[in-house]
């Protein structure tokens, strides 16, 4: 991804939630995403997805049960 892209997503992200602290970084061993977090929490990932031209971004979070109220 690159810096404009990650921009662009780190933007629509911090409006969407409402939340300033998201902060999108670039991957050292992965070209097509990009790590999320809040703070130093990491959140998930976002990875890019081009297919006959279209361009779309696709956030992937995973929620582990322990994280989970009880």
């Amino acid at each position: 991804m690159t810096f404009n892209e990650i921009e662009k997503l780190q933007k629509y992200l911090r409006g969407t939630f409402g939340n300033d602290r998201i902060k999108i970084k670039k991957r050292e061993q992965a070209e097509d995403s990009a790590e999320v977090t809040i703070g130093s929490e990491f959140i998930g990932v976002v990875y890019r997805d081009e297919d006959e031209g279209e361009l779309s971004y696709a956030f992937h979070m995973a929620i582990i049960e322990e994280d989970l109220p009880s």
